[in-house]
């Protein structure tokens, strides 16, 4: 099934409800076509684990991320590094690990034919933004995406940066949208609920590294209403070309500002995921950042930063978004 679901224009959302692209979107979600070549496993409720969180601890977690905290909050590489694939366990002299990979003698001898270039610092966009988190008694950052939903409350980021994958939820979960240099000028949207893919939340299946986060309201308005949303898509043929975005805390970067690449992806060279690659050289702290189908941040999101290898130099996985992420999402938006 071949599924793209609208996109609400942010500029047309300030002040009022847009309840129209609620509609269009459980009707985009019916409609289907013949299946792609590489056509993901159908999903099931079994597939989907999710946390609720109550309105205190959300409002709490707002007042807990001062910019201090903000800016001590370590990149969540650690988090993914060794996970497993579906074909195999990820082979550790290969080391998966988050976004950001050094050079090796390795890096030469491996072709990912991702074609394409890291694009560089973007002006901030209004539906793209930072992810903090508590997990372990550790705050991390990452990136996420607000995206069209009928609660119009639903941002999308990687599975480990809200699930421990396999093991705990996250604790004090917000999203801060244009974050650039500790400024927020839409303010912290605290979660009111996570939900993941089983596969993540269970195994630790790096394939389906995916998470979507439904948030409160802020001053009175939704998050759509707020920063506007991105369409999604799901089911689309592989080897698309992709502009990725996020916020990169490793070096060289430093996490205050929103980068960008770009590129045409291709297959996990090992053959140890289904994820996508596509040259970047964005690290830790982009993980969970959108990919869009095509050029630019107005397009269809479908998929988001994941990990990397430490033998394919400035490459970028992301996660297949097949019909296992899809069921996640439609939980999480509804």
């Amino acid at each position: 099934m071949q599924v793209r679901t609208v996109k609400t224009d942010s500029s047309k959302l300030k002040g009022r409800r847009k309840l129209a692209g609620a509609a269009l979107l459980a009707g985009a979600l019916m409609l289907s076509a013949a299946p792609m070549a590489s056509a993901a496993p159908s999903s099931t409720s079994d597939d989907i684990q999710s946390i609720k969180i109550s309105a205190q601890k959300a409002d709490s977690a707002v007042d807990y991320w001062t910019a201090d905290r903000m800016k001590a909050a370590k990149n969540a590489d650690t988090l993914v590094a060794g996970k497993s694939g579906s074909a195999a366990k990820v082979d550790t002299s290969k080391a998966a690990k988050v976004p950001g990979h050094a050079a090796n003698s390795n890096a030469g001898k491996i072709s990912t034919k991702a074609g394409g270039k890291t694009r560089g610092q973007e002006a901030p966009v209004s539906h793209i933004g930072k992810v903090f988190f508590t997990l372990g008694g550790q705050d991390y950052v990452c990136s996420g995406n607000a995206v069209v939903s009928a609660n119009e409350s639903t941002v999308s980021t990687a599975g480990h940066c809200l699930n421990e994958g396999p093991g705990a939820f996250a604790t004090r979960w917000v999203f801060v949208p244009a974050y650039e240099n500790g400024s927020a000028p839409y303010g912290s949207f605290a979660a009111t609920e996570l939900v993941t893919t089983s596969q993540w939340s269970n195994d630790g299946d790096i394939t389906y590294d995916t998470g979507f986060a439904v948030v409160s309201n802020s001053n009175g308005s939704t998050l759509t209403d707020t920063v506007g949303a991105s369409g999604v898509a799901f089911n689309q043929p592989r080897g698309e070309y992709y502009t990725a975005y996020g916020y990169p805390a490793a070096s060289p970067f430093n996490g205050e500002t929103l980068q960008s690449c770009a590129g045409s992806a291709s297959d996990d060279p090992f053959g140890q995921t289904q994820s996508q690659g596509i040259s970047c050289d964005m690290t830790g702290g982009s993980s969970g950042g959108p990919w869009f189908l095509g050029t630019g941040s107005s397009t269809y999101q479908n998929s988001v930063n994941s990990f990397g290898y430490n033998t394919v130099r400035n490459t970028m996985f992301g996660p297949y978004w097949g019909s296992v992420i899809q069921q996640a999402y439609q939980n999480a938006q509804s």
